[in-house]
């Protein structure tokens, strides 16, 4: 029998004593029903109120077999709501913990601060996967009623990272309360995935080296990031709109992606100008990041595309999408 059966059961037990009680009080003491449910409820949850009136004997027995079976049926059903919160509480566990096993390719956020909680909100937008480590219990109340996928613990700790899927995760985001918390994050989880990519925050001017030591590969200071923004916003809030807007796929088709081309993609050793990227799917390519390590600001028709290269796109989303996959098919 589930646990919503006996809940069920328990209630009507209940009702049963609540209906036998004002019933047995208006037929024996001859009671109207206001005064026979008063009674009936003040003797069942044991209150201790005195009697409305003087009972009989048969008043005195029917008292005592209200007071047995209350305390009984409350007894029980109590218990069976007690059953039923664990057990709530346990399902939702296992399948959160099903979920984390599962997922992969995915970002890790820790920490569900202000910033935690636009990192969210974006990746989230992108329709790509993420998981937050956290352990305030009140961003722990938020996370589930979002509906995140989450790890109610410390990020610093190695066990909350390998939860998290640390070894199967696309890139991590340390944006902890403190510089030392995501120094020792960021640590930890390079050691856990060599290959991982890893952006960690930095308050304190002094911390940037110490993220780059740890195993970040990119830092950002909020003041010096919003001060340059503010500063594009005075000067281009044209030009910063729409980065934004494309960035965000605000309202608009055209997006801007990094596409990695793979190492037996079709596209290797073609030009720009030979590969379908402009002539068929209409997509300007503003910079390539080399796979040696240069970086090409709006490389020339004639520059041969190479395996490990990331290409800045932007473009139709639809044929973006495309280009993803040409990247990666081979022939």
């Amino acid at each position: 029998m589930n646990i919503f059966k006996k809940l069920e059961i328990g209630l009507l037990l209940i009702l049963s004593v609540i209906l036998s009680g004002t019933i047995g009080y208006m037929i024996i003491e001859g009671w109207s029903f206001i005064d026979s449910f008063y009674m009936t409820i003040i003797t069942i949850s044991t209150t201790g109120f005195k009697e409305i009136r003087p009972l009989s004997t048969p008043g005195m027995i029917l008292t005592v077999f209200l007071i047995i079976m209350g305390v009984v049926a409350i007894a029980y059903t109590g218990g069976r709501g007690v059953q039923l919160l664990v057990e709530t509480q346990i399902l939702r566990k296992k399948k959160m913990e099903r979920k984390l096993s599962a997922v992969s390719d995915h970002y890790i956020i820790c920490g569900f601060g202000r910033m935690g909680k636009q990192i969210a909100e974006h990746i989230k937008e992108n329709e790509l996967q993420s998981v937050v480590i956290e352990n305030e219990p009140n961003n722990v109340n938020t996370l589930e009623e979002l509906n995140y996928l989450f790890v109610n613990a410390d990020a610093t700790d190695d066990d909350a990272l390998i939860k998290a899927g640390v070894e199967r995760a696309k890139g991590l985001v340390a944006v902890l309360g403190t510089d030392a918390e995501n120094v020792f994050t960021t640590l930890s989880a390079r050691e856990l995935n060599s290959k991982l990519f890893i952006v960690s925050r930095a308050i304190d001017e002094g911390t940037e080296g110490k993220l780059k030591k740890a195993g970040a590969d990119r830092v950002v200071k909020p003041y010096e990031l919003g001060g340059n923004r503010m500063v594009q916003l005075l000067l281009r809030p044209g030009v910063t709109d729409f980065i934004e807007g494309i960035a965000r796929k605000k309202e608009v088709d055209i997006s801007l992606e990094q596409i990695i081309v793979s190492k037996n993609s079709n596209l290797i050793g073609l030009t720009l100008a030979q590969s379908p990227i402009r002539k068929e799917l209409d997509i300007i390519i503003i910079a390539i990041d080399k796979s040696h390590g240069k970086f090409v600001y709006n490389p020339k028709s004639s520059t041969i595309i190479e395996g490990g290269d990331k290409l800045i796109a932007i473009g139709h989303v639809e044929k973006l999408n495309k280009l993803n996959k040409i990247c990666v098919r081979v022939s």
